[in-house]
């Protein structure tokens, strides 16, 4: 069985960290480039940031770019999200999802997680 998995989330004050995780398992990730996503209540779901198979290429959302850093280990067949001064409105479900490809340019979005909550507030 394809499946993602993620973990990582909680509750972090304004300007703590997180680091999210997608462990992937019923298939390798080494040949897929992989994205991240979250949605907020009310809100439309957002891609926060995509890496490629090789993890050569990333790319992120304007809002997150200078705080938040995609990396992958194919080794350990697992993508992450470092998350740096967290904020208020980074406050979401946080999706992993994965490409049909190995760049994140071309493209749709195949298989997903289930989600991670992750809450920024004092």
């Amino acid at each position: 069985q394809l499946q993602l998995v993620e973990s990582g989330g909680g509750l972090v004050q304004p300007g703590g960290s997180l680091r999210l995780s997608c462990a992937a398992s019923g298939f390798t990730l080494d040949s897929y480039a992989i994205g991240w996503f979250r949605q907020a209540p009310g809100k439309e779901r957002e891609e926060v940031s995509c890496i490629s198979s090789s993890g050569g290429s990333t790319n992120y959302a304007d809002s997150v770019k200078g705080r938040f850093t995609i990396s992958r280990d194919n080794a350990k067949n697992t993508v992450y999200l470092q998350m740096n001064s967290l904020k208020p409105e980074d406050t979401a479900v946080y999706y992993c999802a994965r490409k049909g490809g190995s760049v994140c340019k071309y493209g749709r979005y195949g298989t997903w997680g289930q989600g991670t909550q992750v809450t920024v507030s004092s």
